[in-house]
């Protein structure tokens, strides 16, 4: 339940709509997220075997230490802070303004309160940097005060947070299964079904086909669908997080794997369900600011907030405020299971010396790493003016992409230096699944950073930013003895 608990948030509520846009073919909006499906699968079965053989709090940060030497571990704790964590705490809030702003209009992404700056497009060679909207608007402003809120709440204590992550973790899972339930029960549309299936399915899905993906810029089937990924992976992360509790899990070395790989695959096979349901219920192609919810489709649900236009069309406004409701109580408890365990991360890290020494301070009155949840809070809140939901995901899946990869090219490198360890769990498929994660995943990043670089270059910069800053804390931490400013 851990693992199917912390990869549903929103983004399967959402990210249809734009994977849409971008690849334009029913066909290939499933393909995407079948995409998705096999490299989390075969990542998730590839991290089965790190867990057993290292069953220890801290999880992929352990693997990569290990493996490849600490540095890389920094590097990941440090592009954690930077990049994976506050950004997806930051996308995951801004897509609860998303939702609000089914039950307050006004809270919309084209609502203002002030708009600091329109950075204009700056050609770069091949490549276009900037074009993006800095600012607050009354749906990232959600996002900020979400945050903050959260984070303070967890200020007053462990056992606060956690009960608020109790009560809310359910509602991720029965929000999607209740539209697949119902999505299948009573969902179904003939208008849709004649659109999108009736010799409509494989309409410029052929791999000679060209799709715009904006700027007139033409690319095949294979480059559009990497590019797609940006949403679908998104959405399907976070399955690597039980491994930070391995120290907590009964009987790691069989459970860990075993939840590892059943836990993606049902939320894998949910998500495809759910995208069907979507071609079932709405057409794909859709018109901009159309006045009803089937002329606007999939690819132009208003605010694409596609699984609540589908229960609105079927049950009227109460479905679409009921599954907007679910939703948003869905990205609640995960934007403070996200605030709660990433504090925890950085807290480590400077008691370690390898991070700020105040951050290693715990409040004295309620013993939490309150100075880390403060430092978390700020750095989230200047993410979610600096972008839109869908530009945070690009600054997110690039850097996630880069530690997968390095993660499992640590598992190679493990076989080959500790051939002797205990190994409870073998990686199936092992070495052919693994490589081919790593081909598919360095293809993505290659993808994006030619065609999305605004937002991935600055990613890979941060990554690399992180060797001199070690080098440093590791250094002053040496001398001083202790953890260092």
């Amino acid at each position: 339940m851990l693992v199917i608990g912390s990869m549903i948030g929103s983004g399967i509520f959402i990210v249809s709509a734009e994977i849409g846009r971008e690849v334009g073919s029913p066909a290939l909006l499933i393909g995407a997220w079948l995409v998705t499906g096999i490299m989390t699968i075969v990542a998730a079965l590839s991290y089965g075997e790190l867990a057993a053989m290292m069953p220890r709090a801290g999880g992929q940060y352990v693997y990569l230490r290990e493996s490849l030497g600490p540095l890389w571990g920094f590097l990941y704790g440090w592009t954690l802070f930077l990049v994976i964590q506050t950004g997806t705490i930051a996308a995951v809030g801004v897509a609860f303004g998303k939702f609000l702003g089914v039950f307050f209009p006004s809270i919309s992404s084209s609502h203002w309160i002030l708009h600091l700056w329109k950075v204009p497009p700056i050609p770069v060679g091949p490549m276009v940097l900037g074009n993006m909207e800095v600012g607050i608007n009354t749906q990232n402003l959600m996002a900020i005060l979400l945050t903050i809120f959260l984070s303070f709440i967890n200020v007053l204590g462990v056992r606060t947070g956690a009960v608020i992550q109790n009560i809310f973790t359910t509602a991720k899972v029965l929000a999607l299964a209740a539209l697949a339930v119902f999505g299948f029960a009573f969902c179904r549309n003939p208008e849709a079904m004649l659109a999108n299936f009736h010799g409509h399915f494989w309409e410029h899905a052929g791999l000679g086909a060209l799709h715009d993906i904006g700027g007139g810029v033409m690319v095949g089937t294979l480059t559009v669908l990497a590019v797609a990924q940006v949403g679908s992976l998104f959405s399907a992360d976070a399955w690597n997080n039980v491994t930070f509790t391995a120290g907590e899990v009964k009987n790691p070395s069989r459970n860990l794997p075993l939840s590892l790989a059943l836990g993606t695959g049902v939320v894998i096979a949910l998500y495809v369900a759910c995208n069907f349901i979507y071609l079932a219920a709405l057409p794909f192609h859709g018109t901009a600011g159309a006045s009803t919810i089937m002329a606007r489709g999939i690819t132009h649900a208003a605010e694409d907030r596609v699984a609540t236009a589908v229960m609105t069309l079927r049950f009227g406004s109460l479905g679409g405020y009921l599954m907007a409701a679910a939703i948003m109580i869905s990205g609640f408890g995960c934007v403070n299971g996200l605030i709660l365990s990433g504090s925890r991360v950085y807290y480590a890290m400077a008691k370690d010396g390898l991070f700020f020494r105040k951050v290693a301070k715990l409040h004295p009155r309620y013993k939490t790493p309150a100075i880390s949840l403060m430092v978390q809070m700020v750095w989230t809140c200047v993410l979610c003016i600096s972008g839109s939901y869908g530009q945070l995901l690009d600054y997110i899946i690039f850097a996630v992409l880069v530690f997968y990869v390095l993660t499992i090219v640590g598992l190679f490198v493990l076989r080959r230096r500790r051939p002797e360890a205990v190994r409870p769990y073998r990686a199936v498929g092992y070495p052919i699944l693994p490589a081919i994660y790593i081909v598919m995943a360095l293809f993505i990043d290659i993808v994006l950073l030619r065609y999305k670089p605004q937002y991935t270059w600055p990613g890979l910069i941060v990554v690399l930013l992180g060797i001199p800053v070690y080098y440093a804390w590791s250094r002053n931490a040496k001398v001083q003895g202790s953890p260092s400013v």
